[in-house]
Order: C-alpha cells, then structure tokens, then sequence
C-alpha cells in the first residue's frame, strides 16, 4: 500500500487496468485484480475509463525495448528501400555512383545514421556499467532485425557496436555479459565479408517473406555483372544476356517492396527517431568523446591483451558520397518531433510540459548546451522545446552555423504597437500577441513563425525600437533556471563543421 500512495500514477494505472478488462473481459476477469491497495478516490465505481487522455507511448530511450526499437528501425528502413526504383538501380550501374541519386543517397544516410547513432548512446552514458546496459541493449535490438530479416539495419547496428571508438572501451567491454560477447561475434562472423559475403547470402537465400537486403552487397553483383559481361557481342550486336542477368537482379530486389512488414509502427517513435538518426559527428569528435570516458591506460592494455572483434565490412557502394540534410528539412523533422512530444507529454494540454519529463526525452540525443530561463516553475513550453532541438540540431547535423545561428523564439506579451516582420501584419491581441527573437530582435505572428528563415543575425541587444520588455531589461533569473544542471550526460560539445565523409 505504501508504494500506491507514493505513486498515484501507479494507482491511475491499475485504475485504468481493472476498467479495461471490466469492459473488454468478463466480470470474473476483473475480480483477478487486487485492488485492495488502492486508495478510496480510486475505487471500482470511480476508476478511469481506457477513453481517458493518457499518455500513448514514451519517447524516453531507457523506455524503449529492443523488439519496439528495431521494428521500428525496420519501419524506417524498409520505407527507405522501397523507395529505390529501377531507374535508381540502373542509374548506379551506369555510373557506378550513388552520387545525384537521392533515393540511395537516403539509404547511405540511414546506414550512417544508425551506426553512429548507436556510438553515440553508448558514449553519452557516465558510468561504465551504464555504457554496458546500452551496449546490451542494442545487442537485443540486433537479435530482434536478425529475427525480422532486416539485415540492412542489422549491418549498421553491429557495425557501431564493433566500431574501434567503442571497442576500446576495456572497462565497458569486461561488464558486458559472456552470452552477449558471444551473440557480437555471431552478428560479426554472420555480415563477415569473407568470401564475397557467403554467410549472409546463404542465410539470405534461405529466407522467405518480409526481408530487407545489404543492399550494397547486392549494388556490388551489379557493377560486377556490369563490368564483367560486354555490351556487345560481335563488334555490333547488343549482349542480350547481360541485360536479361541485370534485370532478373534487379526485379529480384523490386519483388520484396510488395512484402507486408510484420508489425506496425507508432508515429511519435517515428518522429524521434528520424531525428536522432539526423545527427552527424566527425570521427575525430567521436573518438575524443570516446578518450573522454576512458582515457588510454598503456598499463592495462599491456597487461591485458583484447583480441578486437573484427567489424564487418560494408560494400563501398556509398563512397564519395557527402549527403547533408537541409535546414528546411531538419525543421520539419524537429517539429514533428515536438508535436509528437506535446502530444504525448502535455496532459493539461495548455502547451508546456514537466521539465523532468523533457529532461529525460532529450537524453535521446547528445548534445548538450545552455538554454534560457524557463517561464514556468519546473514546466517548458513548446517554444522553448523547439528552441532547443533546433539549436542543437543546428550543431549535430552540420548546416554550417552553430545554434547561436538559430532562433531565440519566446512567446510575448507587446507593450507597444509592434508589426509582424514576415508578413507585416499587425500583431493584434492584448498579452502574447506573437514571438520575438531574443537575439536578433525580429517578431512574428505564431503563424508566421515556420515562414522566418532558419538563420539568426544575431545582434547587440539595444534599448530602442519594438522592445517587448521593459527599456532596461532584468538580468536576474527569472522562474527555473535549469541552465547549470540541464542535461550532463554529454560533457563533449565541441563544434566542428565537416563534410560528410565516405561511407565506409
């Protein structure tokens, strides 16, 4: 009983179980329930129903089990794959480059944004044994692509695990438990690249149904095939042959778009996940982040040889290739993230959020800088959670500028007549008539806010013009001030600005 008056979450929640199996099961059903603990406010007669608000899905990443992460990696991954056409595949082996070809390029993108998503999450961990935990996880989410065929996304996610910043980590590695030791090697020996990858075309050709290829193993037999057959057979006669082993290729790779995956997938997570995947970190940053853990002990590694676990070797099918979403892009994606956010966190539905809960959702990604003041006591509003995600998206995807480069919108009450500096309209109401840049002093109607161009000019602050605060403004902290303790999980913010670098 002691654990339900501390939780009255966990008190709505049996409430709602025991209303659910009333209306779904049987009378007997529902008196397997023991709702002696509950509280009287929450008792049979008053118990909520399954039709109340409640939040639908966490988008907290401890949250998540691996079968819901990697069906849900598959969604992402499959759509991306049937989006290659024929003429995709032939453009490639007639150029023998994923270059100019956008579908392909997404598919790199995908690739690339798995294996370092997964290096990430583990390096953004404190401890050792926290590391571990992640490292364990994402094992279970490769057995799980591995049950589901998805063997594309099997490669990206084995290929961070084995990656050397993450290898070298001696201290996380003698935590990881024997049988998830010996299910890497498995994945590993599996994806090997060894004789012209024989272990995964014999397991692919055995499968059935829904299955999602290496698709650069499959792009290399078609260069190969390409290369090695003439166009021409004697001196002026097409080579027949050729294109009919090109196309029963090809069409074999097409067949599997009419596949129905076997699970269906959550919109929010898809949100959250897209944008994660959006992150972009040089090699040199990774592995800094990575001697940041753990620095390099000669001593132990004299001591205590480690035989590395030999990554597998991806097809250079993506080489040359420098993908970079665009900032329209990457606000999309950031909005709808936080619409997915709001939809699912702000229960009062008046546009702000538990700071907690905010806290523990942008622990998804690693980055970490200082906001502003919050307008809510331990609350954040959708502005200020937009606000965030673009400046640090702004970083990680590489656009080019840092977040200081991003808006500052705050929602604001006008002393004074002030015009929308988007559409020119006048800002009408009587408090929170529109929002203004704190940087470089620009307004804007609500709606109007997605039309400002992403990049801020930002400039001295002055005393004159449309101010929406008083001349000279308060410098103290104003409500919850969680600059100093938001988000440490990521020490490492330093702000490089490279190309996308081959696939590898």
């Amino acid at each position: 009983p002691a654990v339900f008056e501390a939780d009255p979450l966990l008190e709505q929640t049996m409430g709602d179980l025991w209303a659910l199996v009333r209306s779904d099961g049987e009378e007997t059903h529902s008196q397997l329930i023991d709702t002696s603990c509950l509280s009287p406010h929450v008792n049979i007669s008053q118990a909520p129903s399954p039709s109340v608000k409640k939040r639908k899905v966490s988008l907290i990443f401890d949250h998540m089990e691996p079968d819901e992460m990697a069906e849900h990696l598959s969604y992402l991954e499959f759509k991306n794959f049937c989006n290659v056409s024929f003429l995709d595949y032939r453009s490639y082996v007639v150029r023998g480059s994923v270059r100019d070809n956008p579908a392909l390029e997404r598919s790199v993108m995908m690739c690339n944004g798995v294996s370092q998503w997964v290096q990430l999450m583990i390096l953004s961990r404190h401890t050792a044994q926290q590391r571990a935990q992640v490292f364990t996880k994402f094992i279970h989410v490769a057995q799980k692509l591995r049950a589901l065929q998805n063997f594309n996304t099997l490669m990206a996610v084995t290929g961070g695990l084995c990656h050397s910043s993450i290898s070298r980590l001696k201290d996380t590695s003698n935590l990881l438990p024997p049988d998830i030791t010996k299910a890497l090697s498995e994945m590993t020996e599996l994806l090997s690249s060894r004789s012209n990858y024989s272990n995964y075309r014999r397991v692919y050709n055995e499968c059935s149904g829904f299955k999602v290829p290496i698709l650069g193993v499959h792009l290399k037999d078609l260069i190969s095939l390409n290369e090695a057959l003439p166009d021409y057979i004697d001196e002026d006669k097409i080579n027949l042959s050729k294109l009919q082993h090109l196309y029963s290729n090809i069409n074999d790779l097409l067949a599997i778009h009419s596949c129905t995956p076997p699970f269906e997938a959550n919109k929010d997570l898809l949100h959250l996940l897209t944008l994660s995947l959006d992150l972009y970190y040089t090699e040199d940053e990774i592995y800094e982040l990575s001697y940041t853990k753990e620095p390099k002990n000669p001593k132990i590694q004299v001591s205590r040889p480690v035989t590395p676990v030999k990554p597998p070797v991806v097809a250079e099918w993506g080489s040359g290739v420098t993908p970079r979403l665009d900032p329209d892009t990457i606000s999309k994606h950031v909005k709808q993230m936080v619409d997915s956010i709001m939809k699912n966190y702000d229960q009062n539905q008046d546009g702000y959020i538990s700071l907690e809960d905010f806290e523990k959702i942008a622990a998804n990604f690693p980055f970490s800088f200082c906001t502003h003041e919050t307008d809510r006591e331990g609350q954040i509003s959708r502005e200020e959670i937009t606000s965030y995600f673009m400046r640090g998206m702004s970083i990680c995807a590489k656009l080019g500028y840092n977040f200081k480069d991003a808006h500052n919108f705050h929602e604001t009450t006008y002393k004074r007549p002030t015009f929308c500096d988007t559409c020119g309209g006048f800002l009408w109401g009587v408090i929170k008539q529109g929002y203004h840049c704190k940087d470089c002093g620009i307004n804007c109607h609500r709606h109007c806010r997605d039309l400002v161009g992403m990049e801020c000019l930002k400039k001295h602050k002055n005393t004159t013009g449309s101010c929406p605060c008083t001349p000279a403004p308060d410098l103290r902290p104003k409500g919850n001030s969680w600059s100093k303790s938001f988000l440490h999980h990521m020490q490492y913010t330093k702000h490089m600005y490279t190309e996308f670098p081959p696939f590898k």
